[in-house]
């Protein structure tokens, strides 16, 4: 990435929002609250991928840091996430946790590679029905994900979503602690109505705070799932053999990892930027997450990607620009050196509530009256990519919203390819293709001919359609086989520029001529050249 002028340095951080105080504030506050938001996550994540809690609130830290200094959106925040924990459990499981750094280092490489290859902007060909099942599949994970909250500390280890199946709250235990999540939620509803000089979930997680330690309520807090302190991240080179076989063992590990958080990162970048109406920085959310995962690989960090719960929490919060996200992370490192016991004592009720009002934030509640007017196949698509990112994960949701989405389109682009055919005063047949021929429509186009029945000259004119692939120009070169079977002469006309070099370079029916138009249709050349025919 290029460096930034000294004249534009301030820009980093300010994006299109005057810095002031009272918009620094803001930005402060509202990376507190992400910050506090952070640590349950973090360390329920390094639960999931079976390695120590340290291990998630660094990712959490590095990742968070260098993400919110050169990502592609201000206002996004990433750390470590369960899309990318559930699929590090096995690895850490049968080979170890160095060999999970070495992994998140390829993958952070693999990422940064995607970035200056800009294959980020491909995130533009998921359709609207697959945004919509990512933003209502990620909201019920979230949901998911805060049960494991409402089960005795210690019964049970977490999973990806939250359900355990440990020993679940009851009583007066489970009434205090559902009390306390609504009160936080109420807080978080009506501060907005009375001030806007602290972030709401902020105020919930203080006063709720402030409620059980003053009171001495005995509910689960933050503690009770591990300690937190520690000291500043360590460089730390992963302790694997530098061999071919280390590398098959991370490889597979490490595609998947930069795929899911890519996928993850690039969809949310997109949400935040339709709340913040802006546009753009594809490539460099790819390597800045790149960056973010390769560093945090050589600093004992289980590595991450952008998180869509935490990115509401701080663009509800008010947070605008770069500088939210950098006072998250370094609010999260104070809480690990400095501020564990204090943090600790932090009720999960309040967290909870928090995330649960991001829950209803997110999901896409206007999904439900769309699907009753949009054509059938998109609204499955939005079914299926939420139950999908519910059962499995994120990247395999949109892979497959993206597949259905894609061959819905083609099935119906297919059946829109039909000819209108007229004599000439000559004696010759002459076809309108009209709509695209590809893939999916070539089985149509061969049917719209007669050889049999034809006259002996032929002509196709594709004035009104166009040849998009290789399996076009197969059916075309079918074409003219069969009327040269015939014995009867076919012409082409009218193939737009585009399609001329297409099919010069297939090799196939078309042969450059010096006559040859310079303008954007490639018109009649069996006629003018003579060198179009059945057999050439």
């Amino acid at each position: 990435m290029a460096a930034l002028a000294p004249s534009n340095y301030l820009a980093l951080f300010s994006s299109d929002e005057s810095l002031n105080p009272a918009r620094l504030r803001t930005e402060i506050l509202s990376g507190l609250t992400v910050a506090l938001a952070l640590v349950p996550e973090a360390v329920a994540f390094a639960f999931v991928a079976g390695v120590h809690p340290l291990v998630g609130l660094y990712a959490a830290f590095i990742v968070g840091l260098i993400t919110a200094l050169i990502g592609g959106r201000p206002g996004m925040i990433s750390g470590a996430t369960g899309a990318l924990a559930v699929v590090m459990v096995s690895l850490v499981s049968q080979h170890g946790v160095e060999y999970l750094f070495a992994t998140v280092v390829l993958m952070g490489l693999i990422q940064i590679a995607a970035g200056v290859f800009r294959l980020g902007k491909f995130i533009r060909l998921v359709p609207h029905p697959v945004m919509l099942g990512f933003v209502n599949g990620l909201a019920i994970v979230i949901f998911l994900a805060q049960l494991s909250q409402f089960q005795v500390p210690g019964s049970a280890e977490a999973t990806g979503h939250g359900m355990s199946g440990g020993e679940w709250l009851t009583g007066v235990p489970l009434a205090t602690m559902l009390a306390l999540v609504g009160l936080t939620m109420a807080v978080i509803w009506v501060m907005p109505k009375l001030t806007r000089a602290i972030p709401a979930p902020l105020a919930g997680i203080a006063l709720i705070a402030a409620i059980v330690i003053g009171f001495g309520i005995d509910v689960p807090r933050v503690g009770d799932m591990a300690s937190i302190e520690g000291g500043l991240p360590q460089f730390h080179i992963p302790m694997v053999p530098l061999t071919l076989e280390t590398l098959q063992i991370i490889l597979p590990y490490a595609l998947i990892l930069a795929a899911i958080g890519l996928i993850e990162s690039l969809l949310t970048l997109n949400l935040v930027g339709e709340i913040l109406h802006e546009r753009g920085g594809s490539s460099q959310e790819c390597v800045a997450q790149g960056v973010a995962n390769t560093v945090t690989g050589f600093f004992g960090g289980m590595g991450g990607c952008a998180m869509i719960g935490q990115s509401m929490i701080n663009v509800k919060s008010g947070g605008r620009t770069r500088i939210a996200g950098v006072a998250a992370a370094l609010f999260l490192l104070v809480f690990i050196v400095l501020a564990a016991p204090a943090i600790e004592q932090i009720p999960l009720a309040a967290l909870v509530g928090v995330m649960f009002m991001v829950v209803i934030g997110t999901f896409a509640w206007k999904s439900f009256t769309i699907m009753r007017k949009v054509p059938f196949a998109d609204a499955l698509v939005i079914v299926l990519v939420t139950v999908v990112t519910v059962a499995t994960d994120l990247a395999t949701a949109v892979i497959v919203g993206v597949i259905i989405s894609a061959l819905v389109f083609a099935w119906k682009s297919a059946s829109h390819i039909h000819a209108k055919s007229y004599r000439t005063p000559e004696g010759a047949k002459v076809y309108q293709i009209q709509g695209p021929l590809f893939f999916g429509s070539a089985h149509a186009f061969a049917e719209l001919f007669d050889p049999a029945g034809d006259p002996s000259r032929v002509v196709v004119d594709f004035a009104e359609s166009k040849v998009a692939d290789q399996s076009a120009l197969t059916a075309i070169d079918a074409l003219a086989t069969k009327y040269e079977a015939a014995g009867k002469t076919l012409e082409l006309r009218h193939l737009s520029h585009d399609c001329h070099k297409l099919l010069s370079k297939a090799g196939q029916l078309i042969v450059d001529s010096d006559d040859d138009p310079d303008y954007g249709i490639a018109a009649d050349y069996a006629l003018r050249t003579g060198v179009l025919h059945a057999g050439h």
